[in-house]
């Protein structure tokens, strides 16, 4: 688990019906309702959240992921509340899917916006994941400033360098990503 809200990506799918589009939410457990005009699907894993996403992402032009997916899950999952027994336990734990990197590998696929939180070294680390998964435009942030607030303060990755964005409302900052994404897409098209 982590201490992401959901914000974001919430601010980010009301940002892109603002803008015209038609748009599917694939969220995990949060508190936040889904914005106007928005289809939410609800997921409680990140294996629920890849079948989801596989589900519609044929329909999609673009695919925006910024969901804060758990690196690892348990490898195997009790079946019951395990009790507390006194002694160590240790857990085994298994790579979940890395969503994003699928997508954006599919030979078709939809336009890739993925997100980097950081703890340290934001740019060397966003750049470098946006290079290895072959993404148009990544957004970068070190998680001290923003994860499970109300603002944050961004990067925008792309081919033609970085674009940092002053400390502003996820709102505010929802409607610059999808500016520059809708610049980008005008200038390179969406992928056939």
């Amino acid at each position: 688990t982590n201490s992401s809200s959901g914000k974001m990506g919430f601010a980010l799918a009301r940002a892109c019906v603002h803008a015209g589009a038609e748009v599917v939410l694939v969220s995990g457990p949060v508190a936040i309702p889904a914005p106007r005009g928005v289809r939410q699907i609800p997921v409680h894993s990140a294996l629920e959240m890849r079948s989801a996403v596989f589900g519609e992402i044929g329909a999609a032009d673009i695919f925006i992921g910024v969901a804060a997916v758990a690196d690892y899950r348990p490898a195997n999952a009790a079946e019951h509340k395990i009790k507390k027994s006194g002694n160590e336990m240790l857990i085994s734990l298994t790579p979940n899917p890395d969503i994003l990197a699928e997508v954006a590998a599919l030979e078709k696929g939809p336009f890739c916006v993925g997100f980097a939180a950081e703890s340290r070294n934001l740019d060397e680390y966003a750049e470098s994941k946006r290079q290895a998964k072959k993404l148009p435009l990544l957004v970068g942030n070190l998680v001290q400033h923003g994860l499970g607030g109300d603002d944050n303060q961004v990067i925008l990755y792309d081919d033609d360098g970085k674009h940092p964005l002053p400390r502003a409302s996820k709102a505010a900052l929802a409607e610059r990503i999808v500016t520059h994404l809708a610049t980008l897409l005008n200038r390179d098209g969406i992928p056939e």
